[in-house]
């Protein structure tokens, strides 16, 4: 997306190596967290004020805010392709003990989409 990304919103970025904010055109800031999921949440819930706060990121870090209880809805897109072994989204993780359920499952020739929340 070159130097206009999507988003138009601040965006939290967990990472091991602090640096400086990264402003992009469209009103998009990249702000780069090092204290955690935490941390990088109230940053996020503080910037969306009334509005939703969207996560996302690699297998890790879903997979550490599942386990903490700090997702209420997530929406997969599971495209059907085969990349090797790679990390396990969900395993060891049951999600009905979490207290989600599916609240929308679409499924097209380019993926099939799930949506589950609390």
């Amino acid at each position: 997306w070159g130097d206009n990304p999507p988003y138009h919103v601040p965006v939290y970025v967990l990472t091991h190596y602090a640096r400086e904010p990264l402003e992009m055109a469209g009103g998009t800031v990249f702000h780069f967290i090092t204290g955690g999921i935490h941390e990088a949440l109230t940053l996020a819930r503080k910037a969306a004020g009334t509005k939703d706060v969207r996560i996302g990121g690699g297998v890790s870090t879903v997979r550490q805010y599942l386990q903490a209880g700090l997702i209420d809805e997530m929406h997969l897109a599971i495209a059907p392709t085969l990349l090797g072994s790679g990390e396990h989204l969900l395993g060891g993780i049951d999600l009905p003990k979490l207290g989600f359920r599916m609240k929308q499952h679409v499924t097209t020739e380019h993926a099939m989409h799930v949506v589950i929340s609390k």
